[in-house]
């Protein structure tokens, strides 16, 4: 039976490869729970290539497929690990980087496209020196981070100070600051393929990610295009511009946007599928 090398664990992922008669194998970061008869091995970071690579050869498979992840956080492991192992798909674990870093993304998009100011930030920067280039209110946020985890809106020096504790303070990559812009957030989810846009669909969250890590419910609805044409124009329009300045593989992706009364303001994009881990319910 072929073998798929899978970063990320997640159920659905696991019956869908089951049903095609691959033969999954795990690379996942601890702590994990793993369903019974699973071949895996554990790392401590995800977004170690070096681990991710050192446990998929440790495991010396034969008639391996492919290497896939549903995570941000496997991406740019799993383009690397293609690259050494000589398989299929994409290989470019620079290009892939810039769908991670979120300040060499935004250093990229093509000068038209609407964004937060950003720059990193470190325990060595100020918070006067950080308003007095974003405003008086920004945000802090892990340069590679996903779901809002350790992001915060930052309005005071002493709000500064409790969100750098969050973070080592031994990287000047480690975290990105951005001007904070206080509107309404949509999501595009879609296909890329072969430099243009393919498939898309938009939804509307009802409470931030951000508010959602802070104790909310994170719930979205998926918008009709007939009663939501201009949006769907502009966000079409922004997923085209954005990614053909970022040049992606061919791929899925999931771009985030404010919608403001200017237009839509483009916030990060993902070559991911769509949705977030969710934990199982209790019944």
């Amino acid at each position: 039976m072929p073998k798929m090398i899978v970063i990320g664990h997640r159920d659905g992922l696991d019956q869908a490869l089951q049903r095609r008669g691959l033969e999954p194998f795990y690379i996942v970061q601890t702590p994990v729970n793993m369903p019974a008869g699973r071949r895996f091995k554990r790392v401590t970071d995800m977004e170690n290539a070096q681990k991710i690579l050192r446990a998929a050869l440790y495991a010396r498979l034969d008639d391996v497929a492919e290497v896939l992840t549903v995570h941000e956080m496997g991406v740019f492991g799993a383009a690397y690990v293609r690259q050494q192992m000589s398989l299929p798909g994409n290989t470019d674990s620079a290009a892939t980087l810039y769908f991670r870093d979120k300040y060499l993304q935004k250093s990229k998009l093509p000068p038209q496209i609407k964004r937060a100011r950003c720059r990193y930030a470190s325990g060595d920067t100020s918070f006067a020196d950080l308003a007095h280039d974003l405003g008086d209110t920004f945000v802090i946020k892990p340069a590679t981070g996903a779901g809002a985890l350790r992001t915060n809106i930052i309005r005071s020096p002493e709000e500064y100070a409790r969100a750098l504790k969050l973070f080592s303070g031994q990287s000047d990559v480690e975290i990105v600051a951005e001007s904070f812009i206080d509107a309404p957030e949509v999501y595009i989810d879609g296909i890329w393929k072969n430099g243009d846009l393919r498939w898309s669909s938009i939804s509307s969250n009802h409470i931030s990610p951000l508010s959602a890590v802070q104790g909310g419910v994170l719930a979205a609805h998926v918008l009709d295009r007939r009663r939501h044409s201009t949006l769907f124009q502009q966000a079409e329009t922004l997923a085209r511009q954005a990614l053909t300045g970022l040049n992606p593989p061919d791929c899925v992706f999931h771009l985030e946007a404010f919608t403001e009364e200017s237009g839509l303001t483009f916030d990060e994009c993902a070559i991911r599928l769509p949705g977030a881990p969710s934990p199982p319910s209790i019944n």
